[in-house]
C-alpha cells in the first residue's frame, strides 16, 4: 500500500526541504554575542513587567538635585553627578556581577535568613523608603527600597540588611565608608516612620569565588549619618548651580573602574573635565546598551551618534540619526557615510576642501557640548 500524496496541488510551488546542514548553519550563526545580549535585554524587560516593576524598563530621568537615592551617596561626587545626570557611561555594562548580585541575594541570602528567623518573624525582599532631611533650610530627599529585612507579621521592619557581593573577603575589615552611607540612609528613614526603633543593620559581603559571608553589625551613627547629610547638601549646590564637582574618589585605584574616567579626564585620552552631556567626539569605547541608554534617556534633546559611533554602530545610526563630520579650520561638514573612512579612530578622515588645498586637517564630530538642544 500507498500513503497518501505528498506531492503538492498542480501550480502550486514546491519548497526544497531544509537539511540538517542549514539548520546547523541558522543556529551556528545565531549564536552571537550582540544575539545574546538583545535575549538577554529581552527577558530582563518581560522580568520587570512580570515583578510589577515596568519603571525598570528604559532609562531613568535624570534626578532633581535634592533627590537622592541610598546606592549613590558617598560616592565620588563627579561620578555621580555624570550617572545621577544619564551622562553616556563608557564600557560595556557588568551583567555577570550585576546577575550574580541578584541570584546571590535572592536564592542565597533569602533563604539563609529564613532559616535564622525566630517564631513570629519573617523575611521580606524589601522594604520602601522615605525620608526627608533639612540642611541649612534646604530640603533634601531620601527614596529607594531595602535589600532583604527582617520583619514582623505586621510586615514591620526589626532588622535592615544591605547584601554586597566582591571577590575576595580576606582583606575586609570593616564595611566600606559609601556601603554604611546606604545602611544608615534605610535606618534614619525606617525609624522615624516606626514607633519602635530601627536602629541596627547588617552589611552581608559574599565572595564570588568561595561563597563565604562577612557580616557587620551596624548601628546608627548620628555624627556619621549628619557627613552623609553633608554630602547630599554639596552634590545638590552642584547640580544646582550647573558646576561639575571635583573628582574625589574615596580610593585612587575606583578610577581605574569608572564608567566615566574618560570624560573626567582619569584615562589616557585628549579628554579631561567634560561636563555630563554629550558623547566624546571621536572615542569608541561606549557599549551598545550604554549607547541606547543614552541616546533614548536623552530622545527630547535629539541625542545622536558622533560619526564614529554611526561606523561602528550602523544600524543605531539607522535609527537615531548621527552627526555630521565637520572640520575645524574651513568649518565644511559631511555626513557620516559621505567620507570614505576605515573606522580607525587612530588615523581619522582628512577634510577634502582643505586636502584640496595642501593642508591636512582631520575631520571630527561635534563637543558634547554642542550635540544636545536646550530643553
Amino acid at each position: 500500500m500507498t500513503g497518501p500524496s505528498r506531492d503538492k496541488p498542480f501550480g502550486e510551488d514546491s519548497t526544497p526541504a531544509r537539511s540538517e546542514s542549514d539548520d546547523h548553519a541558522v543556529i551556528r550563526d545565531r549564536i552571537t554575542n550582540r544575539t545574546f545580549n538583545e535575549w538577554y535585554s529581552e527577558q530582563q524587560f518581560q522580568n520587570n513587567i512580570l515583578e510589577g516593576k515596568a519603571y525598570f524598563n528604559g532609562p531613568s530621568p535624570p534626578k532633581d538635585p535634592e533627590q537622592h537615592t541610598p546606592s549613590k551617596l558617598l560616592q565620588c561626587h563627579r561620578k555621580a553627578s555624570y550617572a545621577r545626570q544619564n551622562a553616556p557611561r563608557e564600557g560595556t555594562q557588568p551583567k555577570g556581577l550585576f546577575w550574580f548580585g541578584t541570584e546571590f541575594e535572592e536564592q542565597v541570602i533569602v533563604p539563609f535568613l529564613q532559616s535564622v528567623t525566630t517564631p513570629g518573624t519573617y523575611v521580606t525582599n524589601s522594604v520602601w523608603i522615605e525620608t526627608e532631611t533639612i540642611r541649612d533650610g534646604k530640603s533634601l530627599h531620601v527614596r529607594g527600597s531595602t535589600d532583604p529585612a527582617i520583619v514582623t507579621a505586621d510586615a514591620d521592619p526589626l532588622l535592615v540588611t544591605e547584601i554586597k557581593t566582591t571577590t575576595s573577603l580576606d582583606h575586609l575589615s570593616a564595611p566600606k565608608p559609601h556601603h554604611r552611607a546606604q545602611l544608615h540612609a534605610y535606618l534614619h528613614a525606617l525609624n522615624k516612620e516606626y514607633e519602635h526603633d530601627v536602629t541596627t543593620g547588617l552589611i552581608v559581603y559574599g565572595s564570588r569565588e568561595t561563597l563565604d559571608i562577612k557580616a557587620f553589625s551596624v548601628e546608627f551613627d548620628a555624627a556619621f549619618w549628619d557627613d552623609v547629610v553633608a554630602w547630599m547638601a554639596d552634590q545638590a549646590a552642584y547640580e544646582q548651580e550647573s558646576e561639575l564637582p571635583p573628582a574625589d574618589p574615596e580610593r585612587d585605584w575606583e578610577c581605574n573602574y569608572c564608567s566615566f574616567k574618560h570624560r573626567c579626564g582619569q584615562a589616557d585620552t585628549p579628554y579631561t573635565d567634560t561636563d555630563r552631556n554629550g558623547l566624546l567626539p571621536v572615542f569608541d569605547g561606549y557599549g551598545r546598551q550604554n549607547l541606547q541608554e543614552y541616546l533614548d534617556g536623552h530622545a527630547d534633546r535629539d541625542a545622536r551618534l558622533t560619526p564614529t559611533l554611526a561606523h561602528q554602530f550602523p544600524d543605531l545610526a539607522a535609527e537615531y540619526g548621527a552627526y555630521d563630520w565637520s572640520c575645524s579650520r574651513c568649518s565644511a561638514s559631511y555626513g557620516w557615510d559621505d567620507v570614505e573612512w576605515d573606522g580607525d579612530t587612530e588615523s581619522l578622515p582628512f577634510c577634502p576642501v582643505c586636502a584640496d588645498s595642501g593642508d591636512l586637517v582631520t575631520l571630527s564630530g561635534p563637543e558634547p557640548n554642542e550635540q544636545l538642544t536646550t530643553t
